[in-house]
């Protein structure tokens, strides 16, 4: 493996990294709707766990209410129960075809317990992006003591690697700040 290749690799595994926090972020309730808490959520569908976004269309009716809309009018209440039992803590209500989801508003406990939630998704985050840039450091050992590359070689790639993983450190911490600042705003 060449240096361009563990720094190229690395540096994929890194950003993929920061699409899971990205995607684990939009998760996080912050008191407006958004279809995209409601992704995770599986449905019983005939015997098989299946998404909900599969089985039902998912829109905003307002800025606090999701409407969900199920494609089989028998799946309403299976997709109600699954809403209700989900760890979103929603309270769904269905009239006729459509199950309506109001966002309850946010207390400030509630806002906090969510901000030290998103500061823990960041800081796993911080663990692997370092735990790649370890693992890419020994691949530049295991080439330097295969006598692949010089021990300059080997310095320079290791100040590369290190160059890389502040960036995305740096990206995390911007994504944070944003998230902290979204859920804090009433």
């Amino acid at each position: 493996m060449t240096i361009a290749d563990i720094k190229k690799n690395a540096e994929q595994k890194m950003q993929k990294t920061i699409e899971t926090l990205k995607a684990d972020l939009a998760k996080v309730r912050t008191g407006r709707a958004h279809t995209g808490i409601l992704d995770h959520i599986q449905v019983d569908y005939y015997g098989s766990p299946t998404a909900l976004t599969q089985i039902a269309n998912v829109t905003l009716i307002d800025a606090r209410t999701i409407g969900v809309q199920p494609w089989e009018k028998k799946m309403v209440q299976v997709v109600e129960k699954a809403i209700r039992e989900s760890d979103l803590g929603l309270n769904p209500a269905t009239m006729g075809e459509i199950i309506r989801i109001p966002m309850p508003a946010l207390t400030e406990e509630r806002r906090r317990d969510l901000t030290k939630v998103v500061k823990g998704e960041g800081e796993d985050t911080k663990i692997a992006i370092r735990n790649l840039r370890r693992d890419a450091n020994n691949h530049l050992k295991d080439e330097l003591k295969a006598k692949e590359i010089s021990e300059d070689d080997e310095r320079r790639a290791q100040d590369d690697i290190q160059k890389l993983t502040d960036k995305f450190i740096v990206e995390i911490d911007k994504l944070l700040t944003q998230k902290e600042a979204e859920i804090m705003t009433v």
